[in-house]
């Protein structure tokens, strides 16, 4: 690892190209996840309720991440190779599909170029290095969570369970934090939205978030240990909170239509495994000057 580092400060145009081409590789395929992920567990759920009701199997194609090959939601043309390169394709089909020229939503190029930047920073501030290898597992099933809850206000235990082992497992070996604090971490991430979750329930008779949540929390604390949850609680209600107001102001949203909450736990979480340290020293910097008790 030594030397990959080496060669990394030696050469950095060559390596951030690396990275970037890896991120936008990952973004195609984060796109997939992100479509398909909620139809299979759809698909499961339905076959699931049709055993319970002893009813025949409907016939239905297999949907898996790798097939059917991708193809236009319109026409159904098959997606060729060359038009599903990483936002060079968009480009060059000018967002539209090589057949029937219905057009292609921009989310996906935008999805592209959001992963190999988030790709590139965060190897460039946690280093090329065990520690920033492992860091782009964080970084990218945190966005497919975020577009996943956004799309259908749901976080598939498929995707937060594997983020808490795999914060916990790292953690095993001391890389972010102290195996203790990672436990603790998920403990008292999963309770603190869930105790909110009851209380709100209890107040109001509403749901106030999903169980969801409380996992993609609890996982976040697995990765960075329970002192990092209050900033990234704060951070997710600041941003939820503005986004929100902003939405019923601006394009008058009936405030009464729920708003996921995964995707600002996702940038939250994202914000304190790079800068959470700066943030908690300035704010105690704030909190107790010089000379302060």
């Amino acid at each position: 690892m030594d030397a990959i580092n080496q060669y990394m400060a030696l050469h950095p145009t060559v390596t951030l190209t690396f990275l970037a081409l890896l991120g936008l590789m990952i973004g195609s395929f984060l796109n997939v996840v992100i479509f398909r992920l909620p139809k299979m567990m759809e698909n499961d759920w339905k076959c699931q309720c049709r055993e319970l009701l002893e009813l025949d199997e409907e016939p239905a194609p297999k949907l898996t991440l790798s097939t059917p090959n991708s193809t236009c939601p319109h026409c159904h043309h098959e997606i060729r190779p060359w038009e599903n390169i990483p936002v060079l394709s968009y480009l060059y089909l000018r967002g539209k599909c090589g057949k029937c020229r219905a057009p292609i939503s921009l989310r996906y190029p935008i999805i592209e170029l959001a992963t190999c930047i988030l790709t590139v920073m965060t190897v460039a501030f946690v280093g090329l290095n065990t520690e920033g290898i492992i860091a782009l597992i964080f970084v990218w099933l945190l966005i497919a969570m975020a577009m996943i809850d956004f799309d259908t206000k749901l976080l598939p235990d498929n995707l937060t369970l594997p983020l808490m082992w795999v914060g916990i497992l790292a953690n095993l070996f001391g890389i972010y934090t102290t195996l203790e604090d990672a436990i603790w971490g998920a403990v008292a991430g999963y309770l603190s939205l869930w105790s909110v979750y009851h209380l709100f329930r209890l107040i109001t008779g509403k749901e106030g978030m999903g169980y969801g949540d409380f996992k993609l929390l609890a996982a976040l604390g697995a990765w960075m240990g329970w002192q990092y949850l209050p900033v990234i609680i704060l951070l997710s209600s600041v941003v939820g909170a503005v986004v929100g107001i902003s939405l019923i102001l601006v394009r008058g949203r009936d405030r009464n239509i729920p708003i996921p909450f995964g995707p600002y736990l996702a940038a939250a979480g994202w914000i304190a495994f790079l800068w959470g340290d700066q943030i908690i020293a300035s704010y105690l910097t704030f909190a107790l000057p010089a000379g302060g008790h």
